[in-house]
């Protein structure tokens, strides 16, 4: 086995960390000075969320009529939706997010997304990872994450962290990115930890070619997390167990982050969202995987702590689902979606041009249509955020042209 593979199956560092130190001989400095910067964390839900259960048109009589089984009642009734605003409700199951809400630091872009017709998933995710908004467009080698690190880069080694096992397309490129291990595994024993194994592994690569600059720089990401993780677990409610799934590994991002200074930016992703069968309306699987997203990200901003106002959560999904309940219980693959934006935002509103859901209103007379591209959002995030001035968003969305402006934050 060469080196480098054996660097990257053993998780020192990502193949995309790797061949960006080789080609840019990338030197680790000392963490930025600004103790408690911006920061951004994007959470991807894959397999398509609907976003008609999320934020649910209450006042709109075509969504009862489409949705004879699984529509989420009106507030007041039983199971009935969390009124926000008199036209919309929020799903009982995300009750946790209600105080985020009534604080004004959670809003919601409605009738967004890609405007891309594909419904492939994979098409789809490319389109929102790359950030290129069009599945024709010949794939890019990076994600805009990425690219957003290339812009931002104070040259430290965990600048960005995603967590999982893998780099997620969105912060594949020629910047490193440091991987967090999901749930149990965060803190799991590589096969370079043995002293014998790792004092070897430094003599290997004590010189000054690429390959041992990256193994020097992977060992450093990898440790400072360590670090982070193991002065975190002892900080624990008094042994209480910590929560398990999204909550745990929202909980260690969230840590991780308000401890050292140099992480800015933050991924996860999470699966299961695909509900051609027995969706269920305010009870059902939909409603108990909702419960546990919103659960994780109430202990997402409760770790964040002070870190919080300074910090802006996206939470994504590739396209939304049909109006129209399918015979199985369930929706199938549709256009329009909701965002859902937290943090230093000026929440407390539903934002974005309502279309409607009349026959006539729809996308392809089937789907929610799409009034904001989800460009515009991340772009303004990104310019009244993180103060990315013109030039650089070009580089971060280089196929964008702006058509709105949304005044979220």
């Amino acid at each position: 086995m060469k080196r480098r593979d054996f660097l990257i199956q053993s998780g020192i560092f990502s193949a995309s960390a790797i061949a960006a130190i080789s080609s840019n001989a990338w030197i680790a400095r000392s963490a930025t000075s600004n103790s408690n910067p911006k920061r951004l964390i994007v959470i991807f839900l894959r397999g398509a969320v609907d976003g008609l259960s999320v934020v649910v048109p209450y006042s709109e009589t075509a969504y009862y009529q489409a949705r004879p089984k699984i529509a989420i009642p009106q507030p007041g009734k039983e199971g009935g939706v969390l009124d926000l605003d008199g036209r919309f409700g929020l799903h009982p199951a995300l009750a946790s997010l209600m105080p985020f809400w009534q604080d004004k630091s959670l809003a919601f872009v409605h009738a967004s997304g890609s405007v891309d017709p594909t419904r492939s998933h994979f098409d789809a995710q490319f389109c929102m990872e790359s950030g290129s908004g069009s599945s024709s467009v010949r794939r890019t080698d990076d994600g805009w994450m990425n690219r957003l690190l290339g812009v931002l880069s104070r040259h430290t080694p965990i600048q960005a962290v995603s967590v999982g096992a893998t780099t997620p397309w969105i912060l594949s490129g020629r910047m490193p990115v440091a991987n967090l291990a999901s749930g149990s595994n965060s803190s799991a024993r590589l096969p370079l930890d043995p002293p014998q194994v790792r004092t070897a592994f430094d003599k290997l690569y004590s010189g000054n070619d690429a390959l041992s600059q990256t193994y020097r720089e992977g060992k450093m990401a990898r440790q400072a997390l360590m670090n982070d993780l193991d002065a975190e677990m002892k900080m624990a409610n008094n042994g209480a167990p910590l929560p398990y799934g999204f909550a745990k590994d929202a909980r260690q991002l969230a840590q991780l982050m308000m401890k050292d200074p140099r992480i800015e930016l933050g991924f996860m992703a999470l699966g299961g969202w695909d509900t051609h069968v027995k969706q269920g309306n305010s009870k059902g699987q939909l409603a108990q995987d909702l419960q546990k997203l919103g659960d994780g990200l109430a202990v997402l901003v409760k770790n964040l702590g002070a870190v919080y106002p300074n910090t802006v959560i996206m939470v994504m999904s590739e396209f939304g689902r049909t109006v129209e309940e399918n015979g199985n219980g369930g929706t199938d693959h549709g256009h329009g979606n909701v965002m859902w934006i937290l943090g230093g935002v000026r929440g407390g509103k539903v934002y974005g041009e309502w279309p409607g859901l009349s026959t006539s209103q729809l996308y392809q007379k089937r789907d929610l249509a799409i009034t904001t591209d989800f460009r515009d959002i991340i772009s303004t995030v990104l310019e009244r955020h993180l103060y990315i001035n013109d030039a650089k968003l070009a580089q971060v969305l280089p196929s964008y042209t702006p058509t709105q402006k949304v005044t979220l934050i």
